[in-house]
């Protein structure tokens, strides 16, 4: 997969591409941003994440010249995102969680409308729209009407009309959002390549386990403020006491229930799919319990694995959400 980005390759994190310092945003009494602080180096991906009304969004507006903060300064690139922003505009391409592609035209007059906003000339407006199309696999549908295109396929055209431009640093919110396999596989792909070429991208994500896989660092925002950051495995080091055994069984719902029910050792159990994961102080002999216990009950086990601390285990305890209880947890 190749993207027609033309940035000469710099080594990774040698310059910064994005400075946030002290910045505060204020609506009335709420204080949307507590004096928040962090950088972002030129060529890193870098997560951030958070629970509905944390904070993600209102930075992000500030940072692409959409919202003025209440105090504190950003910058792109070194330029002032109040005081330089159509400078600093040109430096990003954004991508919203909700696709902002006009129903009524074609892809083709979508994108090009796209770049005519840059001001790129017309033979290279329509060179980067020939390759961005069949990078996302929409050539072929180019000259017909989004109204009729899927969910999967307008995000991939939002992502072209954000990289129209060759943008040194790109903001994606909720990228994969809702998105069909093969256009979640298209994106992470093209994630991964223009961070190969030097892009930064800046990626909120409410799916820990994208931004565990996809981002060099990760921070974590909560209540306007900025509980962590570092990478991934860093943060995971911070609560290695958390401990868990996954287990899949076959048998009848209530002889598995039963057997779940009877578990010692067990202070928590959340129930992923399939799936059951176990969280104690002591894998090993809650293992042999499992199987002895599975046993009893004619209970079948289908699969079991042992887990150190995931992401999502860190962006539960430093954001304080209330999601684990004795009893059984769905989560998405």
């Amino acid at each position: 997969m190749q993207i027609a980005i033309t940035h000469d390759y710099h080594p990774r994190f040698n310059m910064t591409a994005i400075q946030v310092n002290n910045l505060e945003k204020r609506f009335g009494d709420l204080a949307a941003l507590q004096g928040i602080s962090f950088s972002v180096a030129k060529g890193e991906t870098f997560g951030f994440l958070g629970p509905n009304g944390a904070g993600k969004t209102t930075t992000i507006r500030i940072l692409t010249g959409i919202s003025r903060p209440t105090s504190g300064s950003a910058t792109i690139f070194g330029k002032n995102v109040v005081t330089e922003t159509i400078a600093a505009r040109k430096e990003i391409g954004i991508v919203h969680e909700t696709s902002n592609v006009y129903d009524d035209m074609s892809a083709w007059k979508n994108l090009m409308f796209s770049a005519e906003l840059y001001s790129i000339r017309r033979e290279e407006r329509e060179s980067r729209g020939r390759s961005l199309l069949e990078l996302f696999g929409l050539w072929d549908r180019r000259h017909d009407r989004v109204k009729g295109f899927s969910k999967g396929m307008k995000r991939r055209l939002t992502l072209a009309m954000g990289l129209v431009n060759n943008p040194r640093l790109f903001f994606l919110d909720e990228p994969t959002s809702g998105l069909d396999v093969q256009s979640n596989l298209i994106i992470r792909d093209v994630i991964r390549e223009l961070n190969s070429k030097g892009v930064t991208v800046f990626l909120t994500t409410h799916n820990i386990e994208e931004a565990n896989v996809t981002c060099d660092r990760v921070a974590i925002i909560n209540h306007g403020k900025i509980a962590a950051i570092d990478s991934p495995e860093k943060l995971k080091k911070t609560i290695e006491s958390v401990q868990s055994v996954e287990v899949a069984l076959e048998g009848t719902s209530h002889d598995v229930q039963f057997c779940l029910d009877k578990l010692p050792l067990v202070d928590e159990i959340r129930k992923a799919g399939d799936k059951y994961r176990l969280f104690t102080d002591d894998p090993s002999r809650l293992i042999k319990t499992i199987m002895d216990c599975a046993e009893e009950q004619n209970v079948r086990v289908i699969s079991m694995n042992t887990y150190g601390p995931s992401l999502e285990d860190v962006f539960i305890k430093l954001t304080g959400l209330d999601v684990r209880t004795k009893g059984v947890t769905a989560i998405d």
